[in-house]
């Protein structure tokens, strides 16, 4: 059977109407976390594509189709918006998604180029990102909306986001590639660094004490959470106070169940889900 067909079907049953929320791992967990603390009776439903993580070094088409999928499976479950919470997938599948379901509402993740220049003291911004991300038109864009009055070092880190995917926070090796990748970012003098992937919200601590004491880091999970709270919330219906949500992973249960227990301060169900569709390789 087609697989959008097969969507449409469990559409066609009646679905409790939720945010769906999405990343192509754990990062987005980040998101989900501010916009729980400001939707506390919200329905949300949260899918981390972990069977296909990261998106940050895969092609362009790859992380289209994942994102189209998902997206399909979200509305299929009630979703009446969606937060991209995903910088790579918003740089490169957010205008694809916005064409095939124009009737559903998405709001998308950014490197916070805008507030970092801003912040700055010095003019120096550095971004830690996915290569996905660094290398997309959208990033191009942002970073010459900033004007001259800035110097942005954008630093694309491989591997950081499969290592923080793997839950341990506070391995040798993890610590080890945020040194590393942040060494560019110190020899450059930057006073101001944008975390460019959702994922990094988790070690933020750990990148601010590779970077040093006077350096700002800039998490745009809160200000993401405010722009779906004001766009997606009023299409819910009032809903009653629960301590629970749902969270589906394309991967191991057990291990999104064990980050979350780890990583979030509310009860979760989690629930493994399986591709309907084959991807591309």
């Amino acid at each position: 059977m087609d697989a959008h067909l097969q969507f449409r079907e469990r559409n066609a049953q009646a679905k409790t109407p939720c945010i769906g929320v999405c990343d192509s791992g754990v990062g987005g967990l980040s998101v989900l976390r501010s916009l729980r603390a400001q939707l506390p009776d919200a329905p949300l439903l949260y899918v981390a594509d972990s069977g296909h993580a990261p998106y940050g070094e895969r092609s362009n088409e790859y992380i289209i189709d994942r994102s189209r999928w998902i997206m399909d499976h979200l509305v299929a479950e009630g979703a009446v918006g969606i937060v991209i919470a995903c910088n790579t997938a918003t740089a490169i599948a957010v205008p694809e998604l916005r064409s095939s379901r124009p009737g559903i509402p998405i709001v998308g993740v950014e490197p916070g180029l805008k507030p970092a220049a801003i912040t700055t003291r010095n003019g120096r911004i550095g971004v830690m990102a996915t290569p996905g991300t660094i290398a997309s038109e959208k990033f191009r864009v942002l970073m010459q909306a900033q004007g001259n009055g800035v110097t942005i070092t954008p630093r694309p880190c491989p591997g950081l986001a499969r290592l923080i995917e793997e839950g341990d926070l506070n391995s040798s090796q993890l610590r080890e590639a945020i040194d590393g990748h942040t060494a560019l970012l110190r020899a450059a003098g930057v006073d101001t660094v944008v975390l460019g992937c959702t994922h990094y919200a988790f070690v933020r601590h750990h990148i601010e004490a590779a970077m040093g004491h006077g350096v700002r880091i800039i998490d745009t999970a809160d200000a993401v959470a405010r722009h779906a709270v004001n766009t997606l919330g009023p299409l819910l219906p009032a809903a009653d106070a629960t301590d629970t949500m749902r969270l589906q992973t394309t991967g191991e249960a057990d291990r999104l169940r064990a980050i979350a227990s780890a990583w979030l301060p509310f009860l979760c169900t989690v629930e493994s889900i399986s591709t309907a569709a084959e991807t591309l390789p």
